[in-house]
C-alpha cells in the first residue's frame, strides 16, 4: 500500500467508524504510529481530518475541501473509472462535462479520442483535453471560482441548452445510504442539472469517498442517471432500485 493509497484508506475507515486512535489505525493498516501521525497531520492541513487528544476525525464539510487535496484522494480509484467512461464514448462524439477531480480524470482520457465536441464548465477539463485530436470546445461563462476553476453560477442553463450533446459526464459531492445525490450548494445541483438535460444519455462518476455522505442539499436519485461508473460496492437495496429504473452500474 502506497502513501495515496494508505491514506485514501484512513478517510474510508474514518467515515466508517467516525472516529479512530493514531495506534488503532496504526494495526488496522499494518503501519506504525509514526507514519500514520505523519498521514493525519498531512491530512489535518488538507483541511480533511481534524485531530484532538491522539483521536481522529473528519471534519465537517459545509463546502468541498480545496481542489488539490481532493485530486490526491482515491486517485487509483478515479484512474478506473475514466478508463470505464472512455469505453463508452466513441470517437466524434458529443459531450457535456461537469466538474470536478474525476471528471478531470475523464477528460485526460478522452484526450485520447478524436473529432469530440465537448462543452463543459470546467477550466481543469479544458486543460486536460488541450492534446485531443480535432477537439471542439465550448466553455461556459461568468465568474470563475477559483478554488476550484470552474463555473457553476445561474448562466450554465442556458449554455448547456444550447449544446446539446450524445452524453453527459459528471460527479457530485456525496451519496447518502439511501441513494440521494447531494453537493455542498444549490449552485452545485442547478449546474448538474443543466449538463444532464443537455444529454441524451447521462453518466454519474462516484468514488467510494462519496458514499454514505451527510451533505446539506440533494437532488435526485442515483437511479435517475443513465450510467453509474463507481469503484464501490453498493449495497442490495441500491443496486435493486438502479436496475428496476433501468440505470446501469459499471463497477471498477
Amino acid at each position: 500500500m502506497d502513501l495515496t493509497q494508505r491514506r485514501d484508506k484512513i478517510v474510508s475507515l474514518l467515515q466508517k467508524h467516525e472516529e479512530l486512535s493514531a495506534a488503532n489505525l496504526s494495526q488496522r493498516l499494518k503501519v506504525s504510529v509514526q507514519t500514520i501521525r505523519s498521514d493525519l497531520r498531512d491530512l489535518d492541513e488538507a483541511a480533511l481530518v481534524h485531530r484532538r487528544n491522539g483521536r481522529a476525525r473528519l471534519r465537517p464539510q459545509g463546502e468541498n475541501i480545496g481542489y488539490q487535496p481532493r485530486s490526491g484522494l482515491a486517485q487509483g480509484e478515479k484512474q478506473k473509472i475514466a478508463v470505464q467512461v472512455a469505453k463508452l464514448i466513441p470517437d466524434g462524439a458529443r459531450i457535456a462535462l461537469g466538474t470536478g477531480t474525476t471528471i478531470e480524470q475523464c477528460a485526460g482520457l478522452l484526450a485520447e479520442k478524436s473529432d469530440l465536441f465537448v462543452a463543459t464548465n470546467s477550466i481543469h477539463a479544458v486543460l486536460a483535453l488541450q492534446q485531443a485530436k480535432d477537439v471542439q470546445i465550448q466553455l461556459s461563462g461568468g465568474t470563475v471560482r477559483l478554488r476550484d476553476l470552474d463555473m457553476i453560477g445561474g448562466q450554465n442553463g442556458a449554455f448547456f441548452a444550447r449544446h446539446p450533446v450524445e452524453f453527459a459526464i459528471l460527479s457530485c459531492g456525496g451519496i447518502s445510504p439511501d441513494g440521494d445525490v447531494l453537493d455542498f450548494n444549490t449552485h452545485e445541483t442547478q449546474a448538474r442539472l443543466a449538463v444532464v438535460e443537455a444529454a441524451q444519455q447521462s453518466i454519474l462518476v462516484i468514488d467510494s469517498s462519496k458514499f454514505n455522505q451527510t451533505l446539506t442539499v440533494a437532488q435526485g436519485r442515483i437511479w435517475d442517471y443513465d450510467v453509474v461508473v463507481t469503484g464501490a460496492k453498493l449495497s442490495a437495496d441500491l443496486r435493486r432500485r438502479c436496475d428496476a429504473a433501468g440505470c446501469q452500474i459499471i463497477t471498477c
